[in-house]
């Protein structure tokens, strides 16, 4: 029982190291570019200090793009270039993050512009090709393309095909390998 349980930490740990620096290291993303926003609704609540995106929300940076059905937009009082100084970004609802040549999806997501990460939590995928890892929180370090996966709150989850990508706290996934002559 051991043995098994040591495998599937090591293949867990292998799959986060794998993806996180290879996938994400790869194209480095300039989180001081602006940040455009597109959504069918928008409500600003002032006085909060946050604005409330919804309808199908398309929020671009860079080379970086994040979707969600809702975006709470939270800022500060700071006038940066007459606007004022956004710090966080909190989603919800079919968040999809995507980046050249990956894909994170999510329930729900935060894109902390000081701390320069995003979170997603909810029934996590990230894919790159053919490579995907699933878990319950991911963290993605946008300064240094460190990415970490680990599987709180995940509960069992079947794909389409009737396979389990995600079971009972576990990160999970599948690598390709390349054919051999």
């Amino acid at each position: 029982m051991a043995r098994p349980l040591l495998i599937a930490s090591i293949a867990a740990i292998a799959t986060t190291a794998a993806i996180g620096t290879a996938a994400l290291g790869q194209v480095r993303h300039d989180s001081n570019a602006p940040i455009d926003f597109a959504a069918p609704h928008a409500e600003l609540q002032d006085r909060s200090g946050r604005a409330i995106l919804w309808g199908g929300v398309r929020l671009s940076q860079g080379n970086m793009t994040l979707t969600a059905a809702r975006v709470t937009v939270t800022y500060t009082g700071q006038i940066t270039d007459g606007s004022p100084s956004v710090s966080r970004f909190d989603a919800a609802g079919g968040v999809t993050v995507t980046r050249p040549d990956q894909t994170a999806r999510a329930q729900y997501g935060v894109y902390d512009i000081n701390k320069r990460t995003i979170t997603m939590m909810g029934n996590v995928s990230l894919t790159q090709g053919s490579n995907r890892v699933s878990g319950g929180r991911l963290t993605l370090n946008l300064d240094t393309g460190r990415a970490s996966m680990d599987g709180s709150g995940v509960g069992t989850t079947k794909a389409p095909d009737g396979s389990v990508i995600q079971s009972g706290g576990r990160v999970t996934g599948r690598f390709t390998v390349p054919k051999r002559d």
